[in-house]
């Protein structure tokens, strides 16, 4: 009988017909007992009798139930109708299929390799099951609408070892995907989903197949005998380490291939972003602000302590998605209901809770929700005194974990056990700077500098109040306060707190920052964040300023696939918005600067660097005057900070008022800006503006000086030093930046 919508099989309800082919037709569904979408995939009825096809249809659901993965379809069950229909019910996913997707237009590279990279992972877990997929193209891969990829439709899947059902003359999989030795009728294993795999990225990038023919035959002998055209036949900004994944994994002879799709990501990930493992979507939490509710007032700063050291001990644990600080803090008092902010952030699972301090007790309770349903998962309540709240905070997170059902490596079990500061009362001075830093103000970084001393005059030497006070001279240094006094407190107390605990993400952060902004030296600067980030890969700011370093080098798409993850862990932040902007303005692609650049200004008028990135995005868009009327209508003339003055040396630029420009350059200004790399850069091209060219090239200099050795963006990219490019000095810079931004890795 034919399927109908409405009809009840089994416990599933029919809601509509999705899709269909020459194996299957797709219906979504709704099962009744779980009250959950699925996707029912049931035989054609002219297929019904066909005894192989029916094992072809087993095998996928044999096949595909024994793998689970964050980028395989989930098979819940086979089944027969009352009709003796087959079927498989699995995950149904909202989003599109690759097909869709590259129908539209090529991809770029970032989204190309993060799609890939995703693909490669299902693929391994399959692979070391011996399972082959055997037909990967695009119509097998959906994009879900929060961005992960899941492999469909295992139905050409064979285990390996197993009898293939095939038919004389009958070559299954889709030609255009198929490996040269899927179409002779040899031996095949998880290579030949290596092969598809490539010709999935060459036609993500390119928007063709590798391999063209009028029909199927000539269409199998270009496979067989002729090359593919290099991807730059197609477009100009394809990195040669890209090109060479796609032709490595298009060989033609099976042992020169990539030998696992492990191999493949490794050159993918190498180039593109540091070591990252994304989470399962399904494992994602928010720690909501915890409340006070104790008698007394003024334990916020505990609240919002013990909230943060949840966030961080979680944040450890790689195949949780933990949503960071910086946003989860916007949901303090607020009146959203927990569904809301779930859907607001894209998370599964929501922990509040709240805290009681009356003398020195301490009662807290914590509850997991989910954030589907709006139920509880898990709640407990914990009483005791001050000092025990580092085993409650543990108890909390280890219940979590728990209640998840994830599995910690011993590793992550030994960071989320660990305790920097075991005394309670230098805990609780260390809390309050923490609160007071935030602010990021002057007279609260003063504050700041004067609980984390008290903390020191209780517990003696310790690393992590030591890192924050090397963190706290960082900040007055990026304010241009008492800046040579700053830094040598700054390298003082890092060089304290990494004696005492090297493994310290906090410490690897200022010492990052110290390489960064004054020392110039991004290789070292980078490395150290990469160690933070490592250590805490939750915290915001250590990938904003491993990301800058990255553009600082001319790495632009591993900072890209860096900060790609902002968009899960920070999506409230304005900031966050103008991240591709400022990625396309380091990469040289000004055109595309402009939108989230300009949602982040209209978020934060108030930000002076946010008023700086929308009047560049601005310049570069053409728009100069709508840029100077911008900086006139919020420029505050007497905000101190190096973004109010480079935004007031951008006003007197556009005016070409160089009389006004040379006088905003006093000395102070001069000494501050000629340590960090980004403000030289700004000031190169901000005198560019004006065709004051010798002083245009002194400042790349000093940016060149500092780290900046994007060599395609100062030598090719950036139309503003197209004036000063036929320049001796200019040529002999970038000869330097050249050798610099290539030998970077060396």
């Amino acid at each position: 009988m034919a399927v109908e919508i409405g009809q009840t099989i089994s416990h599933y309800c029919i809601l509509e017909k999705i899709g269909s082919g020459g194996m299957a037709v797709v219906y979504k569904a709704e099962d009744v007992n779980l009250k959950r979408a699925v996707a029912l995939k049931f035989l054609p009825p002219q297929l019904t009798l066909n005894e192989e096809t029916r094992k072809r249809f087993i095998t996928e659901a044999q096949s595909a139930s024994a793998l689970d993965h964050p980028n395989i379809c989930t098979i819940y069950e086979i089944a027969t109708s009352d009709d003796d229909e087959m079927f498989i019910a699995m995950g149904y996913y909202e989003g599109e299929t690759l097909n869709q997707k590259i129908s539209n237009s090529p991809l770029n590279s970032n989204e190309a390799v993060n799609i890939t990279i995703q693909i490669a992972a299902g693929l391994s877990i399959a692979h070391e099951k011996g399972i082959i997929h055997r037909d990967i193209k695009p119509a097998n891969t959906i994009i879900k609408t929060d961005g992960i990829v899941k492999i469909l439709d295992f139905g050409l899947a064979k285990l390996s070892g197993h009898t293939t059902f095939t038919r004389t003359g009958t070559v299954l999989g889709t030609t255009s995907y198929m490996s040269p030795e899927q179409i002779t009728g040899e031996k095949i294993d998880h290579r030949t989903d290596i092969w598809s795999l490539g010709v999935i990225l060459y036609e993500m990038l390119t928007g063709y197949t590798p391999f063209q023919g009028d029909n199927e035959q000539a269409l199998m002998y270009a496979i067989l005998h002729k090359d593919a055209k290099p991807l730059t036949a197609y477009r100009k900004d394809i990195h040669d380490y890209i090109e060479k994944v796609v032709f490595k994994a298009l060989v033609k002879d099976v042992n020169e291939r990539y030998q696992n799709v492990k191999e493949l990501v490794k050159d993918l990930a190498a180039k593109s972003a540091p070591d990252v493992n994304l989470p399962a979507p399904d494992n994602s939490i928010v720690v909501l602000p915890f409340k006070d509710f104790s008698e007394k007032k003024g334990n916020e700063y505990f609240s919002d302590g013990l909230t943060e050291e949840i966030i961080t001990d979680l944040s450890k644990i790689k195949n949780l998605l933990v949503i960071s600080r910086s946003s989860a803090m916007t949901f303090k008092d607020t009146d959203k209901k927990i569904v809301e902010i779930g859907k607001e952030l894209n998370v599964q699972y929501a922990l509040e809770g709240s805290i009681r301090i009356s003398d020195h007790n301490l009662r807290i309770h914590a509850q997991l929700i989910s954030v589907k349903n709006d139920t509880h998962v898990w709640a407990e309540r914990y009483s005791g005194t001050l000092e025990d709240v580092f085993d409650i905070q543990e108890n909390v997170s280890r219940s979590i974990v728990d209640a998840l059902q994830l599995k910690m490596h011993p590793e992550e079990e030994k960071k989320t056990a660990k305790r920097p500061i075991k005394n309670i009362h230098a805990y609780e001075c260390y809390l309050r700077a923490r609160q007071e830093t935030l602010l990021f103000n002057p007279r609260a970084l003063g504050r700041a500098l004067h609980y984390l001393q008290n903390g020191v005059d209780i517990i003696g030497d310790n690393a992590h109040i030591y890192a924050g006070m090397g963190y706290v001279y960082c900040q007055y240094i990026n304010h241009g306060i008492n800046v040579e006094t700053s830094i040598i407190n700054a390298e003082k107390y890092a060089k304290k707190a990494l004696e005492l605990d090297p493994e310290s993400s906090d410490v690897h952060v200022v010492l990052g920052q110290l390489n960064q902004i004054v020392h110039g030296d991004q290789k070292s600067a980078i490395i150290h964040f990469k160690q933070a980030h490592t250590i805490n890969p939750n915290d915001f700011y250590i990938k904003l300023w491993l990301g800058l370093s990255l553009c600082y080098v001319g790495k632009t798409e591993e900072a890209h696939s860096l900060w790609k993850i902002f968009m899960q862990t920070d999506p409230l932040i304005p900031m966050v918005r103008s991240v591709p902007g400022i990625i396309s303005f380091f990469s040289g692609q000004k055109e595309s600067m402009i939108e989230g650049i300009s949602d982040w200004f209209r978020l934060e008028p108030e930000n002076a660097s946010a008023l700086q990135w929308y009047s560049l995005a601005l310049i570069y868009a053409g728009r100069r005057e709508e840029a100077l009327i911008t900086i006139e209508q919020n420029i505050h003339e007497e905000w101190p900070d190096t973004f109010s003055k480079t935004c007031l040396l951008l006003k007197y630029g556009l005016q070409r008022d160089k009389k006004r420009l040379l006088e905003v350059m006093n000395n102070d200004i001069v000494k501050l800006n000629t340590r960090d790399p980004e403000f030289c850069y700004h000031l190169a091209f901000i005198f560019a503006l004006v065709d004051m060219n010798e002083k245009s090239i002194d400042w790349l200099e000093h940016a060149v000086n500092k780290g900046f050795i994007n060599y395609p963006l100062l030598a090719k990219e950036d139309i503003f030093f197209e004036n000063i490019r036929n320049e001796k000095r200019f040529k002999q810079l970038m000869k330097r930046v050249k050798y610099e931004w290539e030998h970077f890795d060396d």
